[in-house]
């Protein structure tokens, strides 16, 4: 069927039909944004600009960007995951346990930790479709105890990891790339399938619109809201293997502030925090965003609780234009 404009019933390509649509306007908007912010610190901070500045850039935002990918799901599906900076933290000092006291070898630790924080998403998931308890008390409740649980099995004390893996995970480079970022790029490739080419991730959309509405169309609610947590799950604890390998130990005082800056990424990235509406694209540039914000503010000297503020006011402005939006649509 051919798509005509409705203001010339000429035929619409689809260039035209792409920038039609308010979330990519928005995209392209973010994109905008970012390059003016860069422009300005290539121009301003030293050595912002230099080859070893991005790369490291890279992988600061991959440990933020891994978990904001999964997070957009979850919030897209109206819900939301605080819990996940904690949940970066156990699978850290499990890691550490595992391999540093136990002695099991790097890849059955690095599954062993995969499986506890699938586990720990599917029971967060578990919890809010079972008793209808929001989603914000499951893992507020779920924030304190797991870096509880992190800092008891590891007495508070780092654990040293010295295995050759690890080492290659937190310092390898292939082809001049961080590893990280290089699991942050995959990550990034797959939610954005999942959520655009899949019945899994149109069933994600249509119950963060109206949940009613979808499981009268047949889509199991339940089972979508346990498979988004069982996401942040995994990708808190694939975050909390590469940080440990990056400092190579087992700690449970990593993670912090983790789920602020992913939440503010998702946010920034145009998903409306009420559910429904959301672009896995627009998360990416938001976690590059705010990689570069932060990068650029250290280069330039600025107080770091001045940062704090700047980073609140970048978040605020954001909601406020997603208001907008949705009033303006209406």
């Amino acid at each position: 069927m051919t798509v005509t404009d409705s203001t010339t019933d000429r035929p619409r390509t689809s260039v035209q039909r792409w920038f039609s649509r308010r979330s990519n306007i928005q995209t392209v908007a973010l994109l905008g944004v970012l390059g003016i912010v860069y422009v300005c610190f290539a121009l301003t901070a030293a050595n912002f600009a230099s080859v070893g500045n991005q790369l490291n850039m890279l992988q600061n935002a991959a440990f933020v960007g891994i978990v904001a990918m999964a997070m957009t799901l979850v919030i897209i599906a109206g819900e939301i995951d605080i819990s996940v900076g904690s949940a970066v933290a156990l699978g850290s000092a499990l890691l550490g346990v595992t391999v540093g006291q136990w002695g099991l070898p790097v890849p059955l630790a690095i599954l062993v930790v995969l499986c506890e924080g699938a586990l720990i998403g599917a029971f967060a998931g578990w919890v809010r479709s079972r008793f209808g308890v929001p989603s914000f008390i499951v893992t507020l409740a779920l924030y304190g105890a797991l870096r509880g649980l992190a800092l008891l099995i590891t007495n508070a004390y780092p654990i040293p990891l010295k295995d050759p893996l690890l080492v290659f995970l937190g310092s390898g480079r292939p082809f001049g790339v961080p590893v990280a970022a290089i699991v942050f790029l995959l990550v990034f490739a797959a939610i954005a399938f999942v959520a655009t080419k899949t019945p899994f991730g149109r069933s994600v959309y249509a119950v963060g619109g109206n949940p009613e509405a979808a499981r009268l169309s047949g889509i199991n609610v339940a089972q979508v809201r346990v498979l988004v947590f069982i996401l942040t799950g995994l990708a808190a604890a694939m975050v909390g293997i590469l940080q440990s390998a990056r400092l190579s130990s087992g700690t449970a005082s990593i993670g912090t502030g983790v789920e602020f800056d992913a939440i503010a990424a998702v946010i920034i990235g145009g998903t409306v925090l009420s559910g429904g509406r959301g672009s896995v694209l627009g998360t990416f540039i938001g976690v590059i965003f705010i990689t570069v914000l932060g990068n650029g503010m250290v280069l330039l000297g600025v107080n770091p609780y001045a940062q704090e503020v700047i980073r609140g006011l970048v978040v605020l402005l954001a909601v406020l234009i997603s208001v907008w939006q949705r009033k303006d649509k209406r």
